[in-house]
């Protein structure tokens, strides 16, 4: 029987089975080719569906606005300043109301509770385009990028190097787990992933033949590596005071040449973005004008490197996103 998830909410991959998410992935992949192609696919054009935004984002939101016009749907965006969620109106009753005029509902915000709420009232599929805990969708443009290079996925080592509690090294060591891949999180034994999430990971792991490893070693984190991952070293929404911690406890760990070369030769690097590789940002000024920083949490010869892959994995997110909506709408 083929697989099917319409209706179901999208909030976190631990929730999805790996055949859902294969299934995901090639449906993304197929999506990317009608668009390569020019071929139309305006197959939801009687869905509306409502974005919700508490953080600001430049790949979230437009792939989210591409992919519902792509396939013929309308689709609204409401800012904190636009919605009265949270300040005159309950997340509750916020909730019904978008439900009964939406198909679908995309959160970006803070709290998981908030996107499992809107879920748990509105009665359609909504959809977690971030969260201080995971990013979902983030996952499958990342692993859809990774397939694109080596094709196969089981024993792919994939190294997160960095602050790995965050979102996105979460989300990472799901989706590893999920698919028979080796997570390695490599960082500071202070920012380490919760252990609960360790262990259901561990646990999806003897499923399927995955790897798990934590370690604050950088050359074994490199080690036979396929994938060096990184991101920002202080997330949105945390306090600026945090970059002087971040930076003494977060630099060793810092994606160069030199980490490169103890990978595979055939590795790449993927960044889920924005990224402080150079100074051209307000934040990339600040950081070097206090602190002497170039470059934080990878170098500019790495980003802009022929083992960069970055800017796939974020038109990737256009068509893995498109997949999300539609498997779960049609």
């Amino acid at each position: 029987m083929g697989i099917n998830i319409r209706g179901r909410s999208f909030l976190t991959l631990l929730d999805f089975t790996p055949e859902e998410i294969n299934y995901l992935l090639d449906l993304s992949a197929e999506f990317k080719r009608l668009k390569m192609a020019g071929v139309e696919h305006k197959w939801l054009s009687d869905k509306q569906v409502v974005l919700l935004f508490e953080k600001t984002s430049t790949r979230t939101r437009c792939a989210f606005e591409v992919g519902a016009r792509d396939l013929g749907m309308g689709c609204t965006f409401l800012d904190p300043a636009s919605s009265q969620m949270g300040k005159k109106e309950s997340l509750e009753d916020t909730a019904k109301v978008l439900g009964r005029m939406y198909d679908g509902i995309e959160y970006r915000g803070f709290k998981q509770s908030v996107v499992e709420d809107l879920a748990k009232y509105s009665g359609v599929p909504v959809w977690n385009g971030l969260t201080d805990a995971f990013h979902p969708t983030q996952m499958l443009a990342d692993i859809l990028t990774v397939k694109e290079e080596f094709g196969d996925l089981r024993g792919r080592k994939l190294t997160f190097f960095g602050d790995a509690r965050n979102n996105v090294a979460n989300s990472l060591m799901v989706v590893c787990a999920k698919l028979g891949m080796h997570f390695c999180a490599c960082g500071p034994k202070d920012l380490k992933p919760a252990d609960d999430l360790v262990a259901k990971c561990q646990e999806i792991a003897k499923e399927t033949g995955a790897v798990i490893e934590l370690t604050d070693d950088v050359k074994q984190g490199a080690k036979d590596c396929d994938v060096l991952y990184t991101d920002i070293w202080v997330s949105m929404g945390e306090p600026a005071e945090l970059w002087e911690q971040r930076i003494k406890l977060l630099r060793p760990y810092q994606v160069n040449k030199e980490l490169m070369a103890m990978a595979k030769p055939t590795a790449i690097f993927l960044h889920c973005l924005p990224s402080f590789h150079d100074r051209n940002t307000t934040i990339g000024e600040e950081i070097f004008q206090k602190y002497g920083l170039e470059s934080m949490e990878v170098t500019d010869d790495v980003f802009l490197g022929k083992q960069a892959r970055q800017f796939p994995e974020a038109e990737n997110r256009m068509h893995t996103i498109k997949a999300v909506m539609y498997a779960t709408l049609k």
